[in-house]
């Protein structure tokens, strides 16, 4: 029911931006699989799954302060504007709090990924953004090479672009 909510009010927050809602929501549902079908603990899933609704929730603030939706101002404007969300919500702890915040402030950061949440959200926020984007199968293979390290994401993306 926690991340209903969670997804119920971070609709909201994106209210009128149908695309971004469209993102987090794909986003959502290839976390929550690769995350199962890779067998994540119950309270990394939830982490993860938390993280995935509310990665992209430094776009809106970044384009207003600094005219650009940059995965770095996202990753700088993003956790305290998840923080906000999360205690609007409740039910979250400080260190599950901490733990999705750091998420966000890194998702566009690929070099020392540090735990299975991490590496999980890369994945399906690269699933999304490369068929979001219309990158070839080439672009597609790269990725994987040099981002995708498990089983599922790697499967899941070979399986959509035909690799």
């Amino acid at each position: 029911m926690q991340l209903a909510r969670l997804m119920d009010a971070m609709i909201g927050y994106d209210h009128g931006d149908a695309k971004r809602i469209q993102h987090f929501v794909k986003v959502h549902d290839f976390a929550t699989a690769i995350g199962k079908l890779e067998g994540l603990d119950e309270e990394t899933q939830f982490i993860l799954e938390s993280a995935s609704i509310l990665h992209d929730i430094g776009i809106h603030i970044s384009e207003q302060k600094y005219g650009s939706s940059s995965g770095k101002y996202q990753e700088l404007e993003g956790p305290a504007e998840a923080e906000k969300l999360m205690r609007e919500v409740g039910g979250y702890t400080e260190s599950q709090m901490d733990r999705i915040k750091y998420l966000i402030g890194h998702h566009h950061t690929y070099h020392e990924i540090n735990g299975m949440d991490y590496q999980i959200l890369v994945e399906a926020d690269f699933l999304v953004n490369l068929y979001e984007d219309g990158e070839s199968k080439e672009t597609a293979e790269a990725v994987r090479s040099r981002i995708f390290r498990t089983k599922t994401g790697i499967r899941f993306l070979s399986q959509m672009f035909g690799i």
